[in-house]
């Protein structure tokens, strides 16, 4: 089930493999009734952005407007003229995160209806029984230095001639996010992107595949969707370079914030 294995085990900046179970996630899980109201009450407070995802890579970020736990109802902010919109309403599965300081909250967003007011729409769901929380990974994963402009370079999948060049937004020993412009034809969830340069510096120069593993709004603010995804295929000279470079990364990430 897309909401209880493959996305609720990702993590928005070092995702885990397709597949992984939640076995584990009891660890994770937020079912206190206090709890979970206390949680999204910040996400209302803080206007903090939410992404909506379904399983066939449809992506809306949006905000949660209100909670009403009494009435069991979660209220998102929506424009009915964005196609997106309609996609996820008629998704059977719909995943929402988002993150609170260094914690992702994850949750199922059951029995999404559009609804339309005198001044304004919005997207209508079941009040969660539970969230998921979840720390940042422990696995290293650093963001390019902010003069240095990694990329991957790829073709589209679907679109026979359409040659992409992504930037990459942080990388870690076994994945990578992209971020895909809103102007690119969509990358859907469990996509295995072919043939990828991932070029990290002139150095670091590694020949992947891809395999999308989350599709999520970038942390910062903007039109795009960015893409969580593992690394496939990487052999072992790969693996050492690409090492050699999250250790370059973060020391000269230590010396630039010792200045």
């Amino acid at each position: 089930m897309f909401t209880t294995q493959a996305a609720a085990l990702q993590d928005l900046e070092a995702p885990a493999p397709p597949g992984a179970a939640l076995d584990a996630g009891a660890d994770f899980r937020v079912s206190s009734p206090a709890e979970v109201h206390a949680l999204l009450r910040q996400f209302v407070e803080g206007d903090v952005p939410l992404a909506l995802t379904a399983p066939d890579g449809t992506h809306y970020s949006t905000t949660l407007w209100a909670d009403d736990q009494a009435r069991g109802v979660l209220v998102f902010s929506a424009d009915p003229g964005d196609l997106r919109v309609h996609r996820l309403v008629e998704s059977d599965e719909v995943v929402a995160a988002g993150y609170l300081d260094a914690v992702k909250l994850q949750f199922d967003v059951r029995g999404l209806v559009l609804v339309h007011g005198r001044d304004a729409s919005a997207l209508n769901a079941e009040y969660p029984d539970e969230l998921y929380r979840f720390q940042r990974r422990g696995a290293f994963r650093v963001r390019p230095l902010t003069h240095a402009q990694p990329t991957a370079r790829l073709a589209h999948p679907a679109v026979p001639g359409m040659l992409l060049t992504l930037r990459v937004m942080d990388v870690s020993q076994g994945g990578a996010a992209v971020f895909l412009p809103d102007d690119v034809p969509a990358l859907p969830l469990h996509t295995v992107l072919g043939g990828v340069q991932l070029d990290l510096d002139p150095q670091t120069r590694l020949s992947v595949a891809l395999r999308v593993v989350h599709v999520s709004a970038p942390s910062t603010q903007g039109r795009g969707t960015r893409l969580g995804c593992e690394l496939v295929g990487l052999g072992g000279d790969g693996v050492r370079a690409l090492q050699r470079y999250i250790d370059q990364t973060q020391r000269r990430r230590r010396t630039l914030m010792a200045l």
